[in-house]
């Protein structure tokens, strides 16, 4: 993110899920690590992103596209992918780009007890798509106790991409409050059926 509205110059990275709720198919975040603490705490009271003060780094080293995390002093993912190795459809890009996200948003109670418990769908908005690419990648994961990233493993790299955008973060809705109402509809996550 290196020219955020009011939050200026930073860098994120996020473990995101392919899944289904109610038909639509999305991406739910899991994990975000973020290296500002002004859109950490935004992003975490706003629409309820799980955010965490990390390391993150984005760079190119020649011919490859070269991503970390760091979370201290423990490097947890190490992400490589070939440089601008071939455009990618824009058109396909443009519509994985405008799908739903989720978030679950759990806030307790001064208590402990749950205050807040919604699945939040969000969007991306004003999407003006400068390029997308696609090449060969590799994804190692380290295991880490406060990061555990590395418990959904690497099985297969599907593909990788490489996409330049300006885009606006779309404020949420709630579309399941756990509170209010019983458990009723099933989410799918690949080929896991789970609870919402």
């Amino acid at each position: 993110m290196p020219d955020s509205n009011g939050f200026g110059d930073y860098t994120e990275s996020g473990q995101v899920i392919p899944v289904s709720f109610r038909g639509r198919r999305g991406g739910y975040t899991h994990f975000m690590f973020l290296n500002d603490e002004g859109p950490i705490a935004g992003g975490r009271e706003l629409w309820g992103f799980p955010k965490k003060l990390a390391q993150p780094t984005l760079r190119t080293e020649i011919d490859t596209l070269v991503g970390t995390l760091d979370y201290g002093p423990l490097r947890v993912a190490t992400g490589t992918m070939g440089y601008k190795h071939r455009e990618a459809d824009l058109a396909q890009v443009k519509t994985s780009l405008e799908a739903p996200n989720f978030l679950l948003k759990i806030i307790p109670h001064v208590d402990g007890t749950p205050r807040i418990c919604e699945l939040v769908e969000y969007r991306l908005e004003d999407i003006v798509l400068k390029g997308a690419w696609i090449g060969p990648g590799a994804l190692c994961l380290a295991p880490h106790a406060l990061a555990p990233v590395a418990e959904l493993p690497v099985r297969e790299i599907v593909s990788a991409i490489h996409i330049v955008a300006d885009l606006t973060l779309g404020l949420g809705r709630v579309v399941h409050d756990y509170l209010q109402r019983p458990i009723r509809q099933l989410v799918s996550i690949g080929e896991t059926s789970l609870a919402s």
